[in-house]
């Protein structure tokens, strides 16, 4: 009877959303968020808006007893990959602002509700068991907790068609290792292994290929023997050098004026980036 309980809610959860996949463990408090933006695992708007539509219900009380989220991948390889390249080079090369500065705001909406929490009601955290690059790395970053398994790489390739990672890389990275390495990562376009972020602490928990889940689990035992003092804890760190929404929103406006700048050189590039977005 449980298990009928447990998929009835799933498939509702299905109907309600286009571009993501909701699987609830009451026995748990968590609640599993698998991403779908088609072809390519990336931040399409559609992907944004049902994470926000969902973030909402959470946070108003419309869905009780979820006291983790937990962000994850249904494409083998990939976590995600960052932000929607193919629509951004259509509002580039028409020059729509509008267009642009709106996705981006839907961007640091889902990073910044993920940040905090959503308002300090959950645990939020990042399952990386495959690449996340970009905006797909920030997001990761944003998780009260990043748990990866070795192997994957994670980072900022945006230097390379002459842009930056403009929705929270450099205030999440900065605040966790310091501005100068920030710095370096991004402008480096390099990407590093799961293995190289732990040793960094950008990464809270690695664990060997295919036992990511189980990692989740074991996170979530060791995080409810002791609930009342490390959320306490976390609410204290995010008070010594806090992420404001403006500071974000400050950011990517400058992020959208800059990729109105690209040329068509960099536009070529970003397009053959879009290219390997797409899962075969």
């Amino acid at each position: 009877m449980q298990l009928q309980t447990n998929l009835k809610q799933q498939r509702s959860i299905e109907e309600e959303f286009t571009s993501l996949e909701v699987v609830y463990e009451e026995e748990h408090a968590l609640a599993w968020y698998y991403m779908n933006g088609g072809s390519r695992p990336c931040f399409t708007p559609d992907v944004l808006h049902n994470i926000l539509k969902w973030y909402d219900a959470v946070k108003n009380g419309q869905k009780k007893d979820v006291g983790y989220i937990v962000a994850a991948s249904r494409f083998e390889g990939s976590f995600n990959l960052g932000g929607d390249l193919a629509l951004f080079s259509s509002l580039i090369r028409n020059q729509d602002r509008d267009g642009l500065l709106k996705y981006a705001i839907a961007c640091i909406d889902v990073l910044y509700n993920t940040y905090t929490s959503l308002d300090g009601k959950v645990t939020t955290i990042s399952l990386v068991q495959g690449d996340a690059l970009g905006g797909g790395f920030e997001g990761a970053m944003s998780s009260d907790v990043l748990i990866a398994e070795k192997g994957v790489k994670m980072g900022f390739p945006e230097i390379l068609f002459n842009l930056f990672p403009g929705m929270g890389a450099f205030s999440l990275l900065a605040r966790k290792i310091g501005a100068t390495e920030a710095e370096t990562m991004i402008l480096s376009g390099k990407l590093y292994s799961a293995e190289e972020l732990y040793d960094k602490g950008i990464v809270h928990v690695l664990v060997n290929k295919g036992e990511g889940k189980r990692a989740v689990y074991d996170y979530i035992k060791k995080e409810n023997r002791s609930k009342n003092g490390i959320t306490a804890f976390r609410k204290a760190k995010h008070c010594y050098d806090p992420i404001s929404y403006e500071e974000l929103e400050k950011i990517t406006t400058i992020w959208v004026d800059a990729a109105l700048n690209l040329n068509h050189r960099d536009l070529r590039m970003m397009e053959r980036l879009v290219k390997r977005q797409t899962v075969k």
